[in-house]
C-alpha cells in the first residue's frame, strides 16, 4: 500500500518524470511510481497551477507544454555535452602545465588542438585572449631563433672556457664573451641565462680581523683622504693584509700591493705569520715590479706590521711616502678591502676555506699570477690592469718618467 503523505522532493521528481517521458500515460508512470493514479494527476495539475480535480488543458496547450520541456531538456543536454567537452580539454592541457601555468604553454596548448576545438573554444576555456594567442602564433619564428642563440650561448657559459670561472658573476662573464669570442651580447641577458643554467656569483660574508693597531706607533698622516682616483700609474699604492683559512691547520696570510690606477697588483707575499717581514716582502716585490717607487704613496691601515719602524725603514729607503688611514675604518683603504673580498670569493668560492696549506698556495698563486693579464675590472670598463695601463702614453707610464 502507499504512503498517505509523500514529501514534496517526491511530488516534484515524479511530476518530473512523467514530463520527460512524452509517450507515456498518467496511469503507466502512476503504476511505476507506485501511487494512485487520480493521485498522480493533481500533482501534475498542481504543478500546472489548476486545482484538483479539473479538467485538462486543451490540446494546445499540452503540446505546447511538451514542446517547452523538450526544447529544456535539448538545451539541459547540449549543457552536458559542453561540460564534459570542457574537463577533457583541460585534462588534456594539465599535461602542458606540467613546468608552470605560463601564458606560452597555453598558446601551445591552443596551437596544437584548435583543429579540433576550435580557437576560441580553446580561448575561452583557457582564459586566453586570441589576439595573444595570434600574436604569440606570429612570432613563432623569431622566439625559435632567439632560444637557439641563448641555448648556444648558455653551453659556451657552461663549458667554463678559460677566463670564464663559474665564480664570476654576469658582467665578466659577458666582458669575456665580448672580449674573447667577439659576441655582441647584453650582460641582462647573460644574467637571464646564468640564472637558467643555475650559475651564480659566489658572495662572502665572514670577516676576521687582520688589523691590530700599535698604540705607541708614530703617526703618519692620511695622504688619500679616500680618493682612489688617480690621473698616472705608479704614484699612489695601497695595502692590506688578507686572511686565507686552511682546515685542520694554521691559516695564511697575503699582504698585497695594490696600484690605483689600474688596479694592477704589483707586489704580494704569503706566510703562515702575520710579522713586520710579511708586508715588508710585499712591498719589495712592487718595487722589483716597477723598477722604482720614489714618490710614490703607500697607503695602509693602522696594523701594527705597516706602523712598525722596521716597515717604515723599508718605505724611506725605497723613497716611498707613508699615509695611513683612520682608525678602525675599512672605507679608508677600501680599494685593498675590495681585493681581499674579491680573492676570496674567487678562490675559496663558497667553501669555509682549503683542504691543505699546499693547496691554498697554489691556489693563491694560480690567481695571482693571472690577476694583472686576465682579470676583468668593472671600474677598468672591463679591462685588465695590464691592458689598462698600455692606454696610458709612455711619458705618463711611471713618476719616474713624469719628472
Amino acid at each position: 500500500m502507499g504512503m498517505k503523505h509523500y514529501p514534496a522532493e517526491f511530488k516534484a521528481d515524479a511530476v518530473a518524470l512523467y514530463r520527460s517521458r512524452p509517450g507515456a500515460t498518467v496511469k503507466s508512470v502512476a503504476a511505476d511510481l507506485g501511487v494512485n493514479t487520480e493521485t498522480l494527476r493533481n500533482w501534475i495539475r498542481a504543478a500546472d497551477g489548476r486545482r484538483p480535480g479539473a479538467h485538462s488543458a486543451p490540446l494546445s496547450a499540452a503540446k505546447a507544454g511538451g514542446d517547452d520541456v523538450q526544447a529544456e531538456l535539448a538545451a539541459t543536454r547540449k549543457r552536458i555535452r559542453e561540460l564534459e567537452e570542457e574537463r577533457d580539454i583541460l585534462r588534456k592541457a594539465a599535461r602542458y602545465f606540467a613546468n608552470g601555468d605560463a601564458l606560452v604553454n597555453r598558446c601551445q596548448f591552443v596551437d596544437d588542438h584548435h583543429r579540433r576545438h576550435g580557437v576560441k573554444r580553446l580561448c575561452d576555456i583557457l582564459g586566453v585572449s586570441r589576439s595573444s594567442f595570434y600574436y604569440w602564433r606570429r612570432t613563432v619564428a623569431a622566439r625559435t631563433a632567439r632560444q637557439t642563440v641563448e641555448a648556444r650561448l648558455a653551453a659556451r657559459i657552461r663549458r667554463d672556457p678559460p677566463g670564464v670561472r663559474r665564480h664570476l658573476r654576469s658582467p665578466r662573464i659577458t666582458a669575456e664573451l665580448r672580449g674573447e669570442r667577439g659576441l655582441v651580447v647584453n650582460h641582462k641577458r647573460v644574467a637571464r641565462i646564468m640564472r637558467s643554467i643555475g650559475l651564480e656569483g659566489v658572495r662572502l660574508r665572514r670577516r676576521h680581523r687582520t688589523t691590530v693597531a700599535e698604540p705607541t706607533a708614530a703617526k703618519a698622516p692620511d695622504l688619500i683622504g679616500r680618493d682612489f682616483t688617480v690621473a698616472a700609474v705608479n704614484t699612489k699604492y695601497v695595502g692590506d693584509i688578507a686572511y686565507l683559512p686552511v682546515s685542520g691547520s694554521k691559516p695564511l696570510h697575503l699582504a698585497a700591493v695594490i696600484e690605483l690606477a689600474s688596479r694592477r697588483l704589483a707586489g704580494w707575499a704569503i706566510a703562515d705569520h702575520m710579522r713586520t717581514e710579511l708586508v715588508i716582502d710585499a712591498l719589495a716585490a712592487a718595487e722589483r715590479t716597477r723598477g722604482s717607487l720614489a714618490g710614490a704613496v703607500m697607503h695602509t691601515d693602522h696594523g701594527s706590521r705597516y706602523t712598525s719602524r722596521a716597515f717604515a725603514e723599508i718605505c724611506r729607503s725605497a723613497g716611498v711616502r707613508q699615509s695611513v688611514g683612520a682608525v678602525g675604518s675599512s672605507a679608508d683603504n677600501a680599494a685593498e678591502e675590495s681585493f681581499n673580498a674579491a680573492f676570496r670569493r674567487e678562490t675559496l668560492k663558497g667553501r669555509k676555506g682549503w683542504s691543505s696549506e699546499c693547496e691554498a698556495r697554489l691556489d693563491a698563486f694560480r690567481r695571482l699570477t693571472r690577476y694583472n693579464t686576465r682579470r676583468r675590472h668593472s671600474r677598468l670598463g672591463q679591462r685588465s690592469p695590464i691592458a689598462y695601463e698600455n692606454t696610458f702614453r709612455p711619458a705618463t707610464t711611471t713618476l719616474a718618467q713624469a719628472v
